[in-house]
């Protein structure tokens, strides 16, 4: 009884108007559900858990009366303040650090909504801020260069890509923020083109998220968060970054927040002057007119880019609005022309992007959530080859037309879904619809100008029927202006055997939309005769995976085990083909298989991080119908990563290896079958970061490719004719190099 009313007083000491205190991570700023808070004094005492939106709803408290506020959720520190009534009802935000074990993090790719990692159906992997910053990666690229069962390629004009489960990059989604990316040249993203300056994770989810996202989200997903929550009312910082084979990069923002707004503006320069496997470790190149020093392997590039977002928050709702700009110009300096060295060819890329989106996400009702999503991205690319005197330096375009080249997409897309979530019932479902819209303008596109439109409806639903097992079946339809879509359906469950074993396993069905080029490509001159298809079908695959999970804390230790096995089975493989004797087009008759096991450890002990991967990837040899050679060949990767933190100085030392295994294949080479080979190599970066200054500054230093892998051998070896061997060299890296980065955070 005595409880009772001390309890009551403490009520009384309210003022009649509510307020609200939202409940974010400090280190991925999302928020937290089911965070106890208590407030007390010597009075009374009251608690009240935070929702699935981590909001707490409280009464006004008495100005000058002095309380003791605690709040606290698994996974997180403590966070306790001595603090006066007038304080707690201005309070709007509080940030939990993470505890010295920490519970996977929270994701939102394909979820219904934030949802810890190793809660979710399907598997996905976080690439977190702080990995990202102890790489020193700049774009995706660095970060993928450390990722298990990926593949990069290096093209020196057309940038990097990628391949994921021994399936091409066309075939894997790139989303930031949810929306998708445009301006595929050969079917690719160009990885160096997706800055890190202002990220704050990668979501990574391997197999079809066709159901969720549509086209091109065959092998995987990548889902680049950018930063959106802000610690303080006002912030900013600048970073600047060095390496040694001649990048100078630039970085800066500042971020305001006023009650229910937020504003963040940030951007920057970077710089890379070309590189050759000549050079010397810091060397500094001289402007060279006319000499064969001015052709680089590695091109020289810069690229400027601005970010601007807008955040209001309602009471339940979050709108969002952002605009994104990238503009990058490539040079490929000629050779001095023979005899006189007096002229050359020089060819320029120009790349510009303009993405802007707007967002409206939270509760409309109890149980009841909005995800809507609208974005128009723009993207160009143009090609100019100049004619330069390289003793005037006049310059005038080359009179080839084929030398000339412009192209650029755009991409109107609205989407939007319901979402019925509750934890405690058996079944929640999401339904929504997906709306793009492309254009595509060309030289070398059939009239110039195409437009494709795609309308599609989707649903999923999680139907636990008992509480350890979770079903998750999903449905896309669509209808496309141009090809026909097929029916695509999912079913993905999960099942947590015990607290610590939890076994995943899944179907999806993915498919790839033929691009517009591959449509209307149309390239005629004297040396091409290249058509597109308008009949082709749309790639098809069926994955299949299964994957299991085991983690067990002991005192300061925390151990996971995954093992998994993935297979694909991919249909009507689009691929360019000779059609009769003059004529190339696209055509459906390929297929294409992959599977792969996979083994990965992690070990938290204390302030030490080590983590261990092994994948085992199979890939079809289309040959073998009608050659007599292995149906599958085989390739192995190895990832072995290690973090020490000494907590007083607060410094990092960080190791990130990967082995890729040699690659095999084969080819036909004039009626005979050759076997092929991509040589093996290994790539391991080292680094320190040091924070000074209450964590103000940090300064990372370290060192890229220890061991100098420029370029790799592929081989083409006979079969038939013992000793028939040729090889060629393919451009990986700009081998061993140093950078420092410095930033400064006020």
């Amino acid at each position: 009884m005595r409880k009772i009313l001390q309890t009551f007083i403490l009520f009384f000491t309210y003022n009649v108007f509510a307020q609200q205190i939202h409940i974010y991570s400090a280190k991925d700023s999302l928020r937290i559900p089911f965070a106890s808070l208590l407030i007390k004094n010597n009075q009374a005492s009251f608690g009240k858990t935070s929702s699935d939106q981590g909001i707490v709803e409280l009464q006004k408290f008495n100005d000058t009366t002095i309380y003791n506020l605690t709040i606290q959720c698994l996974g997180f520190e403590k966070y306790n303040r001595i603090i006066l009534g007038a304080e707690i009802n201005s309070l709007q935000k509080v940030y939990l650090k993470p505890g010295n074990i920490n519970l996977d993090e929270v994701v939102i790719t394909a979820q219904y909504e934030p949802t810890l990692a190793e809660q979710s159906v399907q598997k996905i992997e976080i690439i977190d801020k702080e990995k990202i910053r102890q790489m020193g990666a700049v774009n995706l690229r660095d970060v993928l260069s450390n990722q298990l069962n990926v593949r990069l390629q290096q093209d020196n004009v057309l940038g990097s890509a990628m391949t994921l489960q021994g399936i091409s990059g066309e075939n894997v989604k790139f989303l930031i923020d949810g929306v998708p990316m445009i301006g595929r040249l050969n079917g690719n993203i160009d990885l160096s083109q997706i800055n890190m300056n202002n990220v704050e994770r990668i979501e990574f989810i391997e197999g079809p998220l066709s159901v969720q996202y549509g086209t091109n989200a065959l092998a995987g997903t990548i889902n680049v968060i950018t930063k959106k929550i802000f610690l303080k009312k006002y912030a900013g910082g600048i970073t600047s970054y060095y390496e040694s084979i001649g990048t100078y990069n630039f970085t800066g923002d500042l971020s305001f927040s006023y009650r229910k707004h937020n504003l963040q503006i940030s951007g920057g320069r970077n710089y890379f002057d070309g590189w050759n496997s000549t050079d010397a470790p810091f060397y500094f190149p001289k402007v060279r007119i006319a000499d064969s020093l001015r052709f680089k392997q590695w091109k020289p590039k810069e690229h400027y880019f601005a970010n601007v977002l807008y955040q209001y928050n309602f009471k339940k709702l979050n709108f969002s609005l952002k605009s994104a700009y990238f503009d990058e110009v490539i040079i490929n300096r000629g050779y001095p022309r023979a005899p006189y060295a007096e002229t050359s060819f020089d060819d320029y890329y120009y790349t510009k992007r303009l993405d802007n989106s707007l967002s409206l996400t939270g509760k409309i009702a109890q149980n009841l959530s909005l995800n809507f999503l609208s974005a128009y991205n723009y993207y160009s690319r143009i090609k100019k080859t100049l004619y330069k005197d390289l003793t005037t330096l006049d310059e005038i375009l080359s009179a080839n037309s084929s030398d000339q080249d412009t192209s650029s997409f755009t991409l109107l897309m609205n989407r939007a879904s319901f979402v019925r979530s509750s934890p405690t019932a058996k079944l929640n479902y999401e339904f929504g619809y997906d709306v793009n819209y492309e254009s595509v303008f060309g030289k070398r596109i059939d009239r110039q100008l195409q437009y494709m439109g795609d309308f599609a409806v989707f649903v999923t639903t999680e139907y636990k029927p008992i509480s350890k097992l979770i079903i998750k079946p999903g449905l896309r339809y669509a209808y496309n202006t141009i090809y026909k879509t097929p029916f695509i359906p999912s079913l993905n469950s999960k099942w947590n055997i015990t607290e610590n074993h939890t076994l995943r396993a899944s179907y999806a069905r993915g498919f790839r939309a033929p691009s517009i080029k591959e449509l209307y490509f149309l390239f005629v001159d004297i040396n091409h005769h290249i058509i597109g298809n308008k009949n082709l079908l749309s790639e098809s695959s069926n994955n299949y995976s299964l994957t299991y999970n085991y983690k067990r804390d002991i005192k300061k230790c925390r151990l996971k085990i995954d093992a998994g096995f993935f297979y694909n089975d991919i249909f009507n493989l689009i691929t360019l083909a000779q059609v009769n004797i003059m004529e190339y087009s696209y055509v459906n008759i390929g297929r294409y298989k992959t599977f792969g096991l996979q083994l990965g450890t992690t070990l938290n002990f204390k302030r030490l991080a080590l983590q261990f991967g092994y994948n085992h990837t199979g890939r079809y040899n289309e040959l073998s119908e009608t050659f007599n050679s292995p149906q599958f060949t085989y390739s192995p990767e190895v990832v072995i990563n290690s973090n020490y933190k000494i907590l007083k100085s607060k410094t990092t030392f960080s190791i990130f290896y990967k082995y890729n295994g040699k690659l095999p294949g084969y080819a036909i080479v004039n009626n005979e079958i050759l076997q092929t080979s991509i040589a093996d190599y290994n790539i391991m970066d080292a680094t320190i970061s040091q924070l000074f200054w209450k964590e103000r500054i940090n300064v990372i230093i370290g060192c890229k490719n220890l061991f100098n892998v420029k370029s790799i051998n592929s081989n083409v070896m006979g079969v038939v004719v013992a000793h028939n061997t040729s090889s060629s060299s393919v451009p990986l890296s700009t081998g061993r190099n140093y950078f420092i980065k410095l930033g400064l955070n006020f």
